[in-house]
């Protein structure tokens, strides 16, 4: 394998410590919302949001696809205190849809889904502020709003702030006009290590703390059924217990393929080294995993950091006859497929009017 020069960014949601993350997928809401919120760069209460303005603006419309972890391994700890991975992504049909607007004034997100932050702590507030400046722009990023439909669950390890991310900046860079992909990856970095990844999609390896992207050749087309259980594990959860584990002596040592091998064998084997860590602290995501295979997928494994677990199907009958039993025992199921680079390339294109 030829060296690879090491980011610079700090930016990462897996630090070899128990503290939170500065970057976070989502920050907990203590209440429900029912009707549709929205937050501005004023803070204090938040404001309204004016659907007649959205009508008349320049606005685009872009999907945000989840993703799968194929296989996770943890390599060690690196001096900067993130962790050293290898893993292989794996994009998704299951999306959030984004709506980028021309709008006077200050930047602002709505959302109806009450488990996610619409002010500074949002990522996709992170990704406008990092564009904003790196095209030289003064001042606070401004005149530009985004409405969140949100289908991805959260702290379910399918990237969907990440996912969000990436598709802000690519609506974003179209609204503004004149931003090359080269600069929208190197903003992608500085705001989460999935984010360069969800900027291409598809089947790819990710290196260093994920940031660090190379494409694969896709995976045959699978139908998918995700199964995030009645709890969250954050992100900074995960790696912690990872590293309490491993401090314990309990980290299960497993042989590292890193040469080629037919996606069969692969399949059978896919390995998540967060996964043995959050199984100890909630053994339900073991018995999801085994009806899952139990049900014919032809291999299962937990996503990320969890909690969510998914398991590959060849045929969408055995899939969709799942997804019901499984919604009934308090989890939420969910059937989705696979894309394939080119599929994701189409179906993330923002849309609408310039």
């Amino acid at each position: 394998m030829r060296p690879r020069p090491r980011p610079t960014s700090r930016c990462a949601s897996h630090r070899s410590t128990s503290t939170s993350p500065s970057l976070r997928e989502r920050s907990p809401s203590t209440s429900r919302v029912t009707q549709r919120r929205s937050h501005s760069t004023n803070s204090g209460a938040p404001a309204r949001w004016d659907a007649d303005v959205m009508k008349r603006a320049k606005r685009l419309t872009v999907r945000a696809h989840a993703k799968v972890n194929l296989d996770l391994r943890v390599l060690g700890v690196r001096e900067d205190g993130y962790h050293e991975l290898l893993t292989v992504f794996q994009t998704i049909e299951l999306h959030d849809t984004l709506v980028c607007a021309e709008q006077t004034g200050r930047f602002r997100i709505t959302s109806r889904a009450a488990d996610v932050p619409l002010d500074a702590d949002n990522l996709i507030w992170k990704a406008a502020s990092a564009l904003w400046k790196a095209l030289g722009r003064a001042g606070d990023v401004r005149d530009t709003a985004v409405t969140l439909q949100k289908k991805i669950p959260v702290q379910a390890g399918l990237g969907g702030g990440s996912a969000d991310a990436a598709a802000a900046l690519h609506a974003l860079a179209r609204l503004w006009g004149g931003v090359p992909l080269t600069l929208l990856r190197e903003v992608g970095a500085t705001i989460g290590a999935d984010v360069p990844f969800f900027l291409s999609g598809g089947t790819a390896l990710g290196l260093g703390r994920g940031e660090e992207v190379y494409p694969l050749v896709d995976l045959p087309p699978h139908w998918i059924v995700i199964v995030r259980p009645p709890f969250g594990v954050s992100t900074a959860e995960a790696y912690a217990w990872y590293d309490e584990d491993r401090a314990a002596g309990l980290r299960e040592v497993r042989e590292l393929q890193l040469l080629p091998v037919p996606w069969p064998s692969r399949a059978a084997q896919m390995i998540n080294d967060l996964e043995p860590p959050v199984v100890r602290r909630h053994p339900e995501i073991a018995t999801l995993k085994t009806q899952l295979r139990e049900a014919g997928a032809v291999a299962a494994a937990m996503s990320g950091s969890g909690s969510a677990v998914f398991g590959l199907f060849r045929a969408r009958r055995a899939a969709e006859a799942l997804v019901r039993p499984l919604s009934r025992k308090g989890c939420r199921a969910l059937l989705t497929r696979t894309l394939a680079r080119a599929q994701h390339e189409r179906r993330a294109r923002p849309f609408g009017r310039r």
